[in-house]
């Protein structure tokens, strides 16, 4: 499965990277911002997006907005410390699979990729 990460962070990044399961690691891209997680995803470089809301020149609310118009089936794990209902809810309407609050543990990436069906 191929995977994008996209966080404005390059730590954050590595972070999610490395709760990854195994089973999830062949195929992983990274992006700094919603343009570029645009780009890949249309590249066909992402089955399944873990998407920061905060980032420089598209934040992840306005990625989202526009992944959902392409497909809306795209499978976007939003990764985010902004863990406000207003925001969960917000992320929830634009098509997000599910929301997973920073910092990520192994643990709760592998109960959200059970809850969405990944794994």
């Amino acid at each position: 499965m191929k995977v994008l990460i996209a966080d404005d962070s390059s730590l954050s990044r590595k972070l999610l990277l490395k709760a990854l399961p195994d089973a999830l690691t062949g195929e992983v891209s990274q992006a700094a911002n919603g343009q570029e997680v645009l780009a890949a995803y249309a590249a066909g470089q992402a089955e399944i997006i873990f998407l920061d809301l905060t980032m420089p020149v598209m934040d992840g609310f306005e990625t989202l907005e526009h992944l959902h118009r392409l497909d809306a089936n795209a499978v976007v794990i939003v990764v985010s410390a902004d863990i406000q209902p207003q925001a969960r809810q917000r992320v929830a309407e634009l098509g997000a699979a599910a929301f997973i609050k920073k910092p990520i543990s192994s643990e709760s990436m592998l109960a959200t990729l059970h809850q969405v069906g990944v794994l």
